[in-house]
């Protein structure tokens, strides 16, 4: 099983749907802003990723500095609450296959786990 969340308006995004594609892997595609995830589903994802909640942020994007989360120390469970309640700052895209995920920035960390 396969699954891609993703932004189709984000180039990233569309090169790793590009990828699965290519490759005949079948998917499910998840557009996050328009479905995000739940809470458990964020959850089971991070722990895929073997990361801390807190670096599946995008930093950088314009909503966490208006958020005020840049002078903040959240608890990984406020992470994920924060995560479900604005899902433009999942970092993407992140594929899960199998029992393994990865985050495509580079795209080339989908490829090793395609590989795997």
């Amino acid at each position: 099983m396969t699954k891609i969340y993703h932004n189709p308006r984000c180039s990233k995004s569309r090169e790793a749907l590009q990828l699965l594609q290519s490759r005949e892997i079948e998917f499910d595609e998840v557009r996050y802003l328009d479905n995000p995830p739940t809470k458990t589903e964020l959850r089971k994802v991070i722990k895929l990723l073997n990361l801390r909640p807190e670096q599946l942020v995008r930093r950088k994007e314009k909503l966490f500095k208006e958020l005020g989360l840049d002078s903040e120390a959240l608890s990984d469970s406020q992470w994920i609450d924060v995560m479900v309640e604005h899902p433009k700052l999942i970092e993407r895209p992140i594929v899960v296959h199998g029992d393994r995920a990865a985050i495509g920035r580079p795209i080339g960390n989908i490829v090793e786990l395609l590989d795997a």
